[in-house]
């Protein structure tokens, strides 16, 4: 797999975070998809990574076939794996995969740290027709707030970046890095791939916070997501952006000097939806 490797450059850095934005195409095998995983972990340990994030359902490829026959027993012992992989490098993770509750089917984002402990499972809340085909129930809640390194961090699952509220609220709670998991639209919708790019950008400017976003590449015949895993500067910027087909892990040292929040704390200030975001605010759950 191509690793390629960013650095910020700024003329006074602060408090940094490294972290690495994977690009990985995975299929019906889910031993084979875990080893894989378990294989980019090491890697990116071995980079000096604090944080990998992985694609929206990465564990069992984003395939209702698969995700349908694949049992809660399966998805604990995976999650298990993950768990004992993550502290096994000491690192955390963000790893998208089904999940099976009571009943209920989600499609979620383990939020893992280095000693191995599950903090969350975030769930997606605003669903699409191909979470609807394997019978997905939404989420309710915004990210949680949690900490890598110190520095805090929210994740947020594919068609919810659609919904700038909900990269809003963690920043309010004090997030400074936001992690964006999908498995997007395939390159045969062409007319998507600009706003995509654009939406991914706005998040970032609009709250003056990083993105990493993870993305499953293109399969050889253009099915599948559209790749272009990317991490965005709080100004908008690009600083890294892989291609369309390969399977890639993006990495860069974020200083966080730069992530001032500015433009998402004026929010808070006077005016006519500060005691909105106020009260949404109460709905933001800050991990310890």
């Amino acid at each position: 797999m191509n690793m390629r490797k960013q650095k910020s450059t700024t003329k006074k850095p602060g408090r940094q975070l490294r972290v690495a934005s994977v690009q990985l195409r995975t299929g019906p095998d889910l031993a084979a998809n875990l080893a894989r995983i378990e294989q980019v972990l090491a890697e990116c340990a071995g980079r000096g990574v604090s944080i990998a994030a992985f694609p929206e359902c990465v564990v069992t490829g984003y395939n209702h076939d698969t995700i349908k026959r694949t049992t809660a027993a399966e998805l604990r012992a995976a999650e298990r794996r993950l768990a004992d992989a993550c502290r096994r490098y000491r690192i955390d993770a963000l790893i998208g995969t089904p999940w099976r509750t009571g009943g209920k089917v989600e499609n979620a984002a383990l939020i893992i740290d280095r000693s191995g402990r599950v903090r969350a499972r975030q769930l997606k809340l605003h669903l699409v027709g191909q979470d609807e085909e394997w019978g997905c129930t939404p989420g309710r809640m915004p990210s949680p707030v949690f900490r890598v390194a110190g520095v805090p961090c929210a994740v947020f699952i594919c068609h919810d970046s659609r919904y700038p509220e909900l990269a809003r609220l963690p920043v309010l709670a004090g997030a400074k890095v936001l992690f964006y998991l999908s498995h997007e639209a395939s390159l045969r919708k062409e007319g998507k791939m600009g706003p995509y790019r654009a939406q991914v950008q706005a998040r970032a400017v609009e709250n003056g916070v990083y993105v990493v976003h993870a993305n499953a590449p293109a399969d050889p015949d253009f099915r599948g997501s559209h790749g272009q895993s990317r991490i965005v500067a709080p100004d908008g910027s690009i600083m890294h952006e892989a291609s369309i087909i390969g399977e890639e892990v993006l990495i860069a040292t974020l200083d966080l000097a730069e992530a001032t929040a500015e433009n998402g704390l004026r929010s808070l200030e006077p005016g006519p939806l500060a005691d909105w975001w106020r009260a949404g605010l109460r709905l933001v759950k800050v991990l310890q």
